[in-house]
């Protein structure tokens, strides 16, 4: 473990994670469900990933689920959330709003296929130790959002949520159709 492994791990979660690109979909949840816990998304999205990390694979052998199909599986899900940002339409619909804190929040747009697969990929170049340090920081910055989610909303104003929800609703397209390619050899 070197501080350079750590911070190239961190950066790339934080890439994946995408918490500032989340900011305006969160947003949006808050409005609908009333209260987010940033507490209970932190947690929630670190049991996810640490249990990922070490199990992920064998869970998903066990279930006769390969990595690419998961990926996929993921992309749809992104794919979905991206088609809400641009164009505005809700597809995702709650029926209990209390769980907002886990999903959507934790669970797809925090620890999601993206990251999940991010970490197993991680798993073949760099060891544990220095992936849950990266994790870790990452989830310092998500809920320290989380927290200031009021804040950053009355900072950006309606426009600039406007604006990062579009220009974030087609960076997560664009990663939807990635995990889409690479899934399927195209």
């Amino acid at each position: 473990m070197t501080i350079k492994a750590v911070i190239t791990v961190s950066m790339i979660l934080f890439a994946v994670i995408d918490i500032i690109g989340s900011i305006p979909v969160i947003i949006d949840i808050r409005r609908k469900v009333g209260t987010i816990h940033p507490e209970k998304v932190t947690i929630v999205s670190l049991i996810i990933m640490i249990s990922f990390l070490f199990l992920g694979e064998s869970i998903l052998g066990f279930m006769g689920i390969d990595i690419p199909s998961f990926a996929i599986a993921g992309g749809l899900v992104l794919l979905f959330i991206a088609l809400e940002m641009i164009l505005g339409i809700k597809i995702y619909k709650d029926e209990t709003p209390a769980t907002a804190s886990i999903v959507p929040i934790a669970f797809p747009l925090i620890a999601g296929a993206g990251t999940m697969t991010t970490l197993i990929s991680l798993r073949s170049k760099y060891d544990a130790p220095t992936i849950i340090i990266g994790v870790l920081l990452n989830l310092v910055v998500v809920y320290l959002c989380l927290k200031n989610l009021g804040f950053l909303e009355n900072l950006l104003g309606a426009a600039g949520i406007a604006i990062i929800r579009k220009v974030f609703g087609f960076i997560l397209l664009a990663i939807a159709v990635n995990l889409f390619r690479s899934n399927l050899g195209v």
